[in-house]
């Protein structure tokens, strides 16, 4: 059976084992690998290997953008190397850059994959809505400078809810073998002058959740009525929709899964956001 780039064969024997890993995304140009290796993948394998002194290939719950943020991405791998779950954190942490950190392991049954044994996944949009561009939250939130609307955006958001073909905020680059999507959840709340945006779903598109935001922003600020989302939904057009909104201010907030695997979903770096955890 072939394996995507960042699939790695199931070991024949031994011992698989799942990590949550937390990351800025600013400097690097996605999850996925790439040559020259300025991707996340590429450095937390090199650091796992490193600490194993083996080679080690991951394969991850859901590949990430250049300049997306994650706080549960989770991801496993086969090895027979034996450690203690507190020594593959530690130990790989110290071959990591700041930026990048494992948060917990488990050892899972080999039936555990985390990208197709995912039950949903979850990401989080933060936002400033403010007269000038933030500084010390640059890369860490988008930002708005317009006023917006908490219920225009809820009411155009209601329609997304349910499954769908998404084709209308789906990237030309998305490779998925169908834009039918679930998006079982859309939440808009605002704490102060951040505005956050959740949303929950069985899978999404590549750009999915740029670009419902900057529909979500183009209502938000009146430049759109709440019933044009529907007219975009419906178009399957990607020409109908707003610009993709920038990566600042996404996280992949993680997956989930049956709970007799055991992998967290509250985890420390949740706490960055305002709400928690979700």
């Amino acid at each position: 059976m072939k394996t995507s780039p960042d699939e790695p064969a199931a070991a024949a024997s031994g011992r698989r084992v799942a990590l949550g890993v937390a990351y800025d995304g600013r400097r690097y140009l996605g999850w996925q690998s790439q040559t020259g290796g300025q991707t996340v993948q590429d450095r937390l394998e090199a650091a796992l290997s490193t600490f194993a002194a083996q080679p080690i290939r991951v394969t991850c719950a859901g590949r990430t953008d250049a300049g997306v943020h994650a706080l549960n991405q989770v991801v496993h791998f086969d090895t027979d190397v034996a450690r203690e779950a507190f020594s593959w954190v530690r130990g790989t942490n110290r071959y990591l850059d700041t930026d990048i950190a494992v948060q917990w392991c488990r050892e899972v049954s080999g039936d555990f994959h985390a990208r197709n044994g995912a039950r949903g996944r979850r990401y989080a949009f933060l936002v400033l809505e403010s007269a000038v561009r933030p500084a010390l939250e640059a890369h860490r939130c988008g930002w708005v400078f317009r006023t917006l609307d908490a219920d225009r955006m809820a009411r155009a958001a209601q329609c997304l809810i349910g499954t769908h073909d998404f084709s209308a905020f789906r990237s030309s680059e998305c490779q998925a073998h169908t834009p039918i999507k679930t998006l079982r959840t859309l939440d808009i709340t605002r704490h102060g002058a951040y505005w956050r945006f959740d949303f929950e779903a069985s899978a999404f598109l590549h750009h999915m959740v740029r670009n419902i935001m900057g529909c979500l922003v183009a209502v938000g600020s009146g430049a759109r009525d709440p019933g044009w989302m529907a007219e975009v939904l419906a178009s399957r057009s990607r020409e109908r929709a707003a610009p993709t909104f920038p990566p600042d201010g996404l996280y992949f907030v993680g997956p989930y899964y049956d709970a007799v695997h055991g992998i967290p979903t509250d985890v420390p770096a949740l706490g960055w956001l305002p709400g928690g955890a979700r």
